[in-house]
């Protein structure tokens, strides 16, 4: 078991927003257990369960669909369903409920229930405040059952499952359709389909301005890891205990290699300051495909409406072709009201929710929703294939670290300073201390 990283963690996030940050407050552990001894009282004496009111953090825009939804069909409809359940649903800014969630642990002031990035799930685990929902609750692996299994895979950490995947998303390739009919092109179906293509659209446009074949915007985990995986290599072997032999195998490293390979023949950009933004850099044409979220189509109907682009999957290679997942769980803390809010939880992953929000973009991780008509014709569906085969990223307590040391690492390869191999087997090192929590 490694060490919780809880208390440096608020202790750094409590000097940085002292004076400014907002607590807010829930039911205090005394007023639960008066509130409980209320309950057993009405339930001895005239069988009726006392009010409940559920706080739910989520990250949704206060202005957004998705939270007009939320607030205006999914909430009315599980209070209906369920008399003597209120739930106050709290929107935070995304960056902000990150921070929040830990500066209330401390406070002992954690909501019931809360909407997370996936990615924050491994850290919140470790700092012990979400609930092992496998061990707390009776009928836990019926529900599960009818969710997404990579989705899903997001809140398991060393065989425990501390959420419900919510909704998911993944990347596919976005690709400039004329710019590749004018050079007698298809989309590229393979890896090194994917490389003939990227370098053959790449140059100078008619008005003399230079064009890349591929737009990578970060060198992160997210940005990386389908190629990793799609050459057939990886971060971490199965059990997520060890890089080396993985991190630096040769399959990874050849992954690595060919994106700086593109990269030095002018055929990849956009990972540098000053590089011009992905949709604009695709919508005026500088950027002939991309590796882009169901987000883009929204972005580009907005600010590129007119612009003729197609989508296909994520190239073939060795490995497959495995792309990223990414995506929100539903957790519990472990303060919470454990029967209402699982009773929530089981809600917002149903059918009927989850349709209801594929209405605003988002995609379902329920099973049954996904063979629904709703969202089989929604502007995502070129979505759905790809989620089947992504592959969440590691589920390690000290992912973020191990994603900065990866971006650094690989940096230093495009910039021609190390080697790929070196700068990997250097990386696998530092990943393995990680592990170890040294």
């Amino acid at each position: 078991m490694k060490k919780s990283k809880l208390l440096p963690m608020l202790a750094a996030i409590t000097a940085m927003s002292l004076g400014t940050m907002t607590v807010y407050a829930q039911t205090s552990a005394d007023s639960e257990a008066s509130s409980q001894e209320s309950l057993d009282s009405n339930d001895e004496n005239s069988g009726s369960a006392e009010e409940v009111t559920l706080n739910f953090w989520h990250h949704y825009s206060a202005q957004s669909p998705e939270n007009e939804t939320l607030m205006n069909v999914l909430i009315p409809k599980f209070e209906e369903e369920n008399p003597g359940i209120t739930v106050n649903a709290v929107s935070h800014e995304w960056a902000d409920l990150h921070d929040k969630i830990l500066i209330n642990a401390k406070a002992d002031t954690l909501p019931d229930v809360a909407r997370l990035d996936s990615a924050w799930i491994p850290e919140f685990a470790t700092a012990g405040i979400l609930m092992p929902l496998k061990e707390e609750i009776a009928d836990f692996q019926e529900t599960a059952d009818g969710l997404l299994d990579s989705a899903m895979s997001t809140a398991q950490i060393d065989g425990h499952s501390y959420g419900l995947a919510l909704n998911t998303n993944t990347k596919i390739l976005f690709y400039n359709k004329t710019a590749l009919e004018d050079a007698g092109l298809e989309a590229p179906a393979t890896m090194d389909e994917f490389v003939e293509t990227a370098k053959a659209l790449s140059g100078n446009n008619e008005n003399g301005q230079q064009v890349w074949g591929y737009d990578e915007p970060a060198l992160s985990g997210w940005n990386l890891c389908p190629f990793i995986w799609s050459y057939g290599g990886d971060i971490l072997d199965p059990d997520q205990t060890t890089a080396e032999g993985y991190l630096n195998s040769e399959k990874t490293v050849a992954a690595i290699q060919m994106l700086a390979d593109l990269y030095a023949e002018g055929a990849m950009t956009g990972f540098n300051s000053g590089d011009i933004p992905m949709t604009d850099g695709f919508g005026t044409g500088r950027y002939m495909m991309l590796l882009e979220g169901p987000w883009k189509i929204s972005e580009m109907a907005g600010a590129y409406p007119d612009f003729a682009y197609e989508t296909a999957a994520m190239p073939e290679g060795e490995g497959g072709s495995v792309s990223v997942l990414g995506g929100e769980d539903i957790s519990m803390f472990t303060s919470a009201n454990k029967e209402a809010a699982w009773k929530f939880m089981q809600f917002m992953t149903s059918e009927f929710a989850q349709v209801e929000m594929s209405k605003c973009g988002q995609i379902p991780v329920n099973e049954a929703a996904l063979e629904n008509e709703t969202v089989k014709e929604a502007d995502f569906a070129p979505f759905l294939e790809a989620i089947k085969t992504a592959k969440s990223r590691p589920t390690v307590s000290c992912w973020s670290e191990i994603d900065s040391e990866l971006a650094t690492a690989v940096t230093a390869v495009m910039n021609g300073e190390k080697a790929a191999q070196d700068a990997m087997d250097e990386l696998a090192e530092k990943v393995d201390a990680l592990l170890a929590g040294e």
